[in-house]
């Protein structure tokens, strides 16, 4: 358990915060075709085929220190194209733009900090890319520009892109399961409320592509993403309790629990171990220190305005964090005739602006895919 600096060792609820659900919005149609599936290109070669390996990182969007977005962006682009195992393509977990998903933002925001990475980007929406600001002159729908940019039917350049040549995506709808030889990456749709929100279409949909992919999962890691955190110790947000509700309840439908759950939203490094009442253990990782200025801290056992004690957090423990870098994720899948083994490895830079920023390992674990029910999971760090 977590003693450090007396920061809770479990996730925790924040007292006092009013319901904004208010703030949903509505879905845009979906650009392609149900049960919304993009399939990554084929590896060229059998050693291709047994590695799958990717960068994930949230809330990259920058408003008042865009150096630090800059500085993430180089560092994930050199992994593509340094080292033993480049890194085929970033996941982004939400908040591309702040503060309102606006078309505006996404120049200096995305396309610019990131007109040098050499490999393509997905992504889900946060709740900041949904958000819409009442005071544009010129009105706008609920995630226009994400889906101009993820979304698109036909290939193409963007007009507010200021000239960077970086085309858009063809993702088939705000929720949707990237197909992969090593993983099926399922990436939700959380809205924009300050703890999420998911309609019962997208609920439905969800529990058949567990269903789905649970019948591959002797082959295939299960993945799942979304924007808000399910759990968190930190102090700006806390837990989710409409998220660990929703996908408590979804596993348990399907019958099909993950291999591994990421989200954004919390603007730290955050690393959760659950262990449901199957024995089944899941990581559940925040990782949404990716550039905004502002870095979210944790709670301590002290402080009043936070619940720790709660009985969805008996089973769930915090492992590691880092509250006071920025930071992203490198997703390594490696099959051999011995192994099958999901790696995460969490990298940090200092929270300075600097030419020649250092980058950090901070976290590595290992999760083994031919474990028996996938229990196994080591802490290597």
């Amino acid at each position: 358990m977590l003693t450090v600096k007396n920061f809770t060792s479990k996730p925790v609820l924040k007292k006092g915060v009013p319901d904004d659900n208010f703030k949903i919005q509505s879905l845009p149609a979906p650009a392609g075709n149900y049960p919304y599936h993009l399939n990554l290109p084929m590896p060229e070669t059998e050693q291709e085929g047994n590695r799958l390996v990717f960068n994930m990182v949230g809330d990259t969007g920058g408003i008042k220190s865009p150096a630090f977005q800059k500085q993430i962006a180089e560092a994930m682009g050199k992994q593509v194209t340094e080292g033993d195992y480049p890194s085929q393509f970033l996941y982004h977990l939400g908040d591309i733009v702040y503060h309102f998903g606006e078309k505006e933002q996404y120049e200096v925001q995305f396309f610019e900090p990131y007109k040098t990475y050499p490999a393509p980007i997905y992504a889900i929406a946060g709740n900041h890319d949904a958000d819409v600001n009442p005071n544009n002159p010129i009105p706008y729908h609920s995630l226009d520009a994400f889906t101009s940019v993820f979304c698109e039917k036909r290939e193409g350049d963007h007009y507010f892109s200021g000239n960077v040549q970086r085309k858009n995506q063809h993702q088939p709808n705000i929720y949707w399961t990237l197909n992969t030889e090593l993983a099926t990456i399922i990436g939700l749709y959380s809205n924009v409320p300050k703890f999420g929100y998911i309609c019962a279409e997208q609920r439905d949909w969800f529990i058949k592509e567990l269903i789905r992919a649970g019948e591959m999962n002797e082959e295939k890691a299960v993945i799942v993403c979304l924007h808000h955190s399910p759990y968190s110790a930190d102090t700006n947000h806390g837990s989710s309790m409409a998220m660990i509700a929703f996908l408590d309840g979804a596993f348990e439908e399907a019958g099909v629990w993950p291999d591994i759950v990421f989200s954004g939203h919390v603007h730290n490094y955050q690393h959760f171990l659950k262990t449901y009442k199957n024995n089944r253990t899941v990581p559940f990782i925040v990782a949404g220190a990716g550039g905004f200025d502002e870095l979210h801290n944790l709670a301590t056992v002290e402080d009043s305005n936070f619940i720790s004690e709660n009985p969805l957090f008996d089973d769930v423990e915090l492992l590691k964090y880092s509250l006071s870098q920025h930071g992203f994720l490198k997703v390594i899948l490696e099959k051999t005739e011995q192994s099958f083994l999901l790696t995460c490895e969490y990298y940090t830079m200092a929270h300075v602006v600097t030419d020649e920023p250092t980058v950090t390992l901070h976290d590595q674990f290992s999760v083994d895919l031919r474990s028996a029910n996938r229990l196994s999971h080591q802490l290597h760090a």
